[in-house]
Parts: C-alpha cells; sequence; structure tokens
C-alpha cells in the first residue's frame, strides 16, 4: 500500500474538483436547456425540478468542502506540521522583540568581531528608545543581556510590555561591525499568524523564518541526573 502524503492527496483534490467543476457545468447547460425547451403544456414536474436543484446545490456544496480540504493540506505542510518539529527544541533565532515578564527581559547579542565600543539600546511598541547604554562585553561572539526594566528617565516600565533589542558596533577606527540580537530558548508553542508560523520561545514569539540554529533540548531530570553524577564523581575523587 502506498502511503498517501500531503502532496499526493491535494492533487487528488485538485483533479477531482476539476472533474466536479466539468459536471457542475454541463449539469447547468443540461438544466437550461431542459427548462428553455420543456413543453408549456406538460411543464416539468415539480417535484423533478427540486430534486434536480438539490443535486445541483450537492455538487456546489462538494466544490467549496474541496477547496477547503486543500487549503488545510496547504497549512498542515507548511504551517503547523513544519512548525510542530519545533516544539520542545532549543532553538537560536536573529529577533530582537520580546515581553518584559517577572522584572527582567532577556536577550543575547551577537558581534562578528571585538569591538572598540557596542552600544545596546531597548525600543518600545511605538518606537521610542526607552534605555540605552554600553553592552557588558565587546567580544566576538554571543553574549547575553538582561534589563530590569529602567528607563533612562529613571522610571520603571510596567510588566507585559514588548521591547525590541537594537546592537550597534564599532571598531576604534568608527567602522562598522556586524551585530544583531537574538533570541535563545526552548520552544513552548507555536502559532499562526496571517498564514505564517510562529514559535513560542520564553517571552518571545518569533517567525519560524528567523531560526538558524537548533539543537536538542536537554530533559530537566536527565540534567539533574548528570549534575548528581558529576557530584558523586568529584567526591569519590576527592575521598581517594
Amino acid at each position: 500500500m502506498d502511503p498517501v502524503t500531503s502532496t499526493a492527496a491535494s492533487a487528488q483534490i485538485s483533479s477531482g474538483r476539476t472533474g466536479l467543476v466539468s459536471n457542475f457545468e454541463t449539469f447547468l447547460q443540461l438544466l437550461t436547456a431542459q427548462v428553455e425547451n420543456q413543453d408549456p403544456l406538460s411543464p416539468l414536474d415539480s417535484n423533478d425540478f427540486t430534486a434536480q436543484l438539490t443535486q445541483m446545490a450537492g455538487v456546489e456544496q462538494q466544490l467549496l468542502t474541496n477547496d477547503l480540504l486543500t487549503s488545510l493540506l496547504a497549512q498542515g505542510e507548511g504551517g503547523l506540521g513544519s512548525a510542530a518539529g519545533y516544539l520542545g527544541q532549543e532553538i537560536t533565532a536573529s529577533w530582537g522583540a520580546t515581553r518584559f515578564e517577572d522584572g527582567a527581559a532577556d536577550w543575547n547579542y551577537e558581534l562578528g568581531a571585538d569591538a572598540h565600543v557596542v552600544t545596546l539600546e531597548v525600543v518600545n511598541g511605538a518606537g521610542n528608545t526607552v534605555w540605552s547604554g554600553p553592552a557588558p562585553q565587546k567580544g566576538a561572539g554571543i553574549h547575553s543581556f538582561s534589563w530590569d526594566g529602567t528607563t533612562n528617565a529613571g522610571g520603571k516600565v510596567a510588566e507585559g510590555g514588548t521591547y525590541t533589542l537594537r546592537v550597534t558596533a564599532k571598531t576604534a577606527g568608527g567602522q562598522d561591525i556586524e551585530a544583531q540580537p537574538l533570541i535563545t530558548g526552548r520552544v513552548t508553542g507555536v502559532e499562526m499568524y496571517e498564514g505564517e508560523p510562529y514559535l513560542v520561545v520564553g517571552g518571545s514569539v518569533l517567525p519560524l523564518t528567523s531560526v538558524f540554529a537548533l539543537s536538542m533540548a536537554q530533559n530537566d531530570d536527565d540534567a539533574e541526573t548528570g549534575s548528581q553524577t558529576q557530584t558523586q564523581t568529584q567526591t569519590q575523587s576527592n575521598a581517594s
């Protein structure tokens, strides 16, 4: 038995729809010709006419059903279906927007080379910079940054707002260095927006297309077991 793939199913639905459309148009032509050429003294029985209209409505409903099935298959293959495989995985994405929750907003940022000056900006949903300052680290690679919600004006932002990190890096001579904000974490959900799949990672909802690294998430129990094993090994080594 050959497996049924979404591509094959879509092809079958498309082929079936073509046949239904052809039959539907032929049916309309025959029904119209029948009404136009019926004997005025012996018109078509109303029950027969109603039955034919019911059949026509059934064909039309089948066409709509096929269109819906095609749409669902397309969504499953290119949307939720492909994104569902990311659930529970650790990802890294080129994305700078996240929510301010539990008193912090956390990002990573990547520098393409050692920098002389690295400036970080936290921007609110209106596009205004609410905080800016020097980055904690300026070497090439990936670094973490946590913002406690304090603004340059000395205030504190409210919980739940979405903020975006901007990174600017320059050499001692003032030349630009490639830099970008990153979101790293475990995928806990998948959502659809305007037909595109988005992943839920911590306080961020980011497009699937922004992901450039994926790794198998370590189970918390496994991590704890590994830590205990390492501790026991160190204890035994020290006792020896």
